[in-house]
């Protein structure tokens, strides 16, 4: 749910890059213009009003998932609970996005200590959510290739991991709350979020934080689930269990979507850091980097509301069990319940199972 998207809509990264720079567009000797790069369309109420919309789908769909999960007592699978912590940690981050729209359109207003705190809540909500899949690959794993439940059926020690997920991500986005700060920017007349740091070390210091957030929070997680899943899906394609195929729809349909929206936001700030490090000083293509950076943070900022959307379209056992609780809170009828179960008298034992995920 920086520059991994813990950084707010303005960053000032990008402020010094246009204010600091002793090349202009079209040539690329020395002057004393700086590179205007301000990307139109991508600030005021357009951008103010798309983060409205996804809170709104992210909160409303996060929120079933959580619903969902919560309601099942005796079925529920260790992806199960690993999903709704995933879900948890996109409504964290879904929780923030009010307060970056109010900041693209009037700066930021809400003082030091919400600066802080939501900086804080967005970077942990990100760390937690790239561990999850990762667990949540690391738990296939074992119960597909291995062929051993003793992780995928322990649900205490699930609840460990996930606990340690949560741990290690608010550890590692204490110095991104410790050093974030509100303060008044005086060359774009307006207040801003983040971190208020000048000269060699705070360069090397927000270098630092990227280098992290790449490794700790992207590239390394991404290996492990490439490598579970590879394993996953070459032993999937030699067994006829049609189980297991199911149970693996959701999943890798939800770790693709992590992909497609995480990825590129990643590469653009990676070649946005190696510039700013002296690989390039053109101010055309600090333009084109700039447009780049504005786009795929806004697709990154879409992923907190995309994987309820992936349950609800993919995961045939994800509807039957939300009309089930439903129909057990009284929300609507047994005809209606019926009148939408799509599977056999068989499917609807597998929805009791202890082993079935929401997913299949």
């Amino acid at each position: 749910m920086e520059l991994f998207l813990s950084e707010p809509p303005f960053d000032l990264d990008k402020f010094l890059t246009i204010y600091n720079s002793t090349f202009p567009p079209d040539d690329d000797g020395p002057s004393s213009a700086p590179c205007h790069v301000n990307v139109p369309g991508f600030s005021g109420l357009g951008l103010t009003i798309t983060y409205i919309i996804v809170f709104v789908f992210s909160i409303v769909g996060n929120s079933i998932v959580v619903y969902v999960v919560c309601c099942m007592k005796q079925g529920r699978a260790s992806t199960d609970i690993y999903l709704m912590h995933l879900a948890v940690a996109d409504l964290l981050f879904c929780l923030t996005l009010p307060f970056w729209a109010v900041d693209v359109h009037s700066g930021w207003i809400f003082g030091n200590f919400m600066c802080k705190l939501l900086s804080g809540f967005q970077e942990a909500s990100v760390y937690s959510g790239v561990f999850l899949l990762a667990c949540i690959s690391v738990d296939r794993y074992f119960a597909i290739v291995r062929a051993t439940r003793v992780l995928s059926s322990h649900h205490l020690l699930v609840k460990v991991v996930c606990g340690v997920v949560w741990l290690v991500a608010g550890l590692l986005s204490l110095p991104v709350a410790i050093q974030r700060e509100s303060f008044a920017a005086e060359d774009l007349g307006r207040t801003i979020c983040f971190e208020n740091l000048t000269g060699n070390t705070g360069d090397q210091w927000r270098v630092s934080m990227r280098i992290l957030r790449h490794t700790m929070g992207f590239f390394l997680p991404l290996v492990v689930m490439t490598v579970c899943y590879s394993w996953t899906v070459v032993t999937l394609f030699h067994t006829r269990s049609q189980q297991k195929h199911k149970a693996m729809r959701v999943i890798l349909a939800v770790v693709l979507a992590f992909i497609l929206c995480w990825l590129p936001y990643n590469v653009t700030v990676l070649i946005d850091t190696l510039i700013q490090g002296g690989l390039s000083e053109v101010c055309d293509t600090r333009y084109r980097v700039e447009v780049m950076l504005n786009v795929t943070q806004v697709l990154a900022f879409m992923h907190c509301a995309v994987n309820p959307v992936l349950y609800a379209f993919i995961g045939e056992k994800f509807r039957n069990q939300l009309l089930l609780a439903l129909y057990k809170h009284g929300l609507i009828s047994k005809r209606l319940l019926m009148a939408y179960r799509k599977s056999s008298v068989s499917s609807v034992g597998s929805i009791r199972s202890r082993n079935t995920s929401i997913t299949m």
